[in-house]
């Protein structure tokens, strides 16, 4: 490799703290990528790659050198086809919903361009599996990832006509306790409680015991419409059922706070791919969850 793609090599491998997601990322072998580093870090005489320190200040340089650098080279081609692969990961019902159709698009208007869907319902590390652009739902706990907020969705309560019917409606979070709930194995809300707006900042936990436990939003939503309880998920999963009056909004004013989605993505020099997918995916994305 030149000195450019040591240096590539370099902020690629520690923006991913990864050899292997590094040689992903620029689809080389790992056994290059370890060759590269090690070449930069003869010729610095540091342990750069440990990012500490020193290392930390030759990061900061290596990425403004490329940035520099990919903005020289581009400058001229800008309008020159998109053309790579793209690897993007999502919730798997939102990812259906919303994401599917923008890579879609992105694909028709980008003929050079290929596309790697993952939708799965955990949360994927973007440097370990080769990741470019991940959709997020909520908080991000790794403040270290570049994020674009791209709408607001919030947690609901809600249940068939059928059920309420029967069951009659609850009046406040406390009631959820005589009623039969469905409620999920994995992320949040827990199996074993719901947790609602409390006095000032303060959350409101209820405890639960679900006559069913899924662990998928679609597994729940489905038990729901079936008459089974009462389910609690985000707006958008419920989007569909409750146009079509197959549930029903309860406790409305018990909601929490909206919820923000956001496309995150590796700190480091810009993907000019993923920075055209981004915008076109934030332009529909807001459309679709306005």
């Amino acid at each position: 490799m030149d000195r450019s793609e040591e240096w590539r090599a370099f902020v690629s491998v520690a923006g991913r703290r990864s050899f292997v997601g590094a040689a992903r990322a620029l689809r080389r072998s790992p056994q290059a990528i370890t060759r590269a580093v090690a070449a930069l870090e003869r010729r610095l005489g540091a342990r750069s790659v440990s990012v500490t320190g020193e290392g930390e200040r030759y990061l900061e340089r290596g990425r403004r050198l490329l940035a520099e650098l990919d903005a020289l080279e581009s400058a001229p081609d800008t309008r020159a086809p998109l053309a790579g692969r793209l690897s993007i990961t999502a919730p798997v019902l939102f990812g259906q919903l919303h994401v599917a159709p923008a890579v879609y698009a992105f694909l028709e208007r980008h003929p050079g361009v290929e596309a790697r869907l993952l939708l799965v319902d955990r949360v994927v590390s973007l440097a370990e599996e080769g990741i470019d652009l991940a959709i997020r739902i909520g908080p991000l706990p790794d403040s270290s990832l570049r994020a674009r907020v791209v709408g607001h969705v919030r947690w609901v309560v809600c249940a068939s006509p059928s059920y309420l019917s029967r069951a009659g409606t609850p009046r406040g979070p406390e009631a959820l306790a005589r009623h039969t709930c469905i409620s999920f194995e994995d992320g949040s809300p827990l199996a074993d409680h719901w947790s609602f707006p409390g006095v000032g900042r303060r959350e409101r936990r209820v405890a639960l015991r679900p006559r069913l436990i899924v662990n998928t939003a679609q597994a729940g939503i489905d038990a729901a419409i079936a008459g089974l309880g009462v389910v609690r998920a985000l707006s958008y999963q419920v989007d569909r059922p409750l146009r079509d009056n197959k549930l029903r909004l309860i406790l409305e004013s018990f909601a929490p706070p909206p919820v923000p989605i956001q496309i995150v993505q590796l700190p480091g020099v810009p993907n000019r791919l993923a920075a055209a997918f981004v915008d076109l995916a934030a332009e529909q994305l807001r459309a679709r969850l306005r």
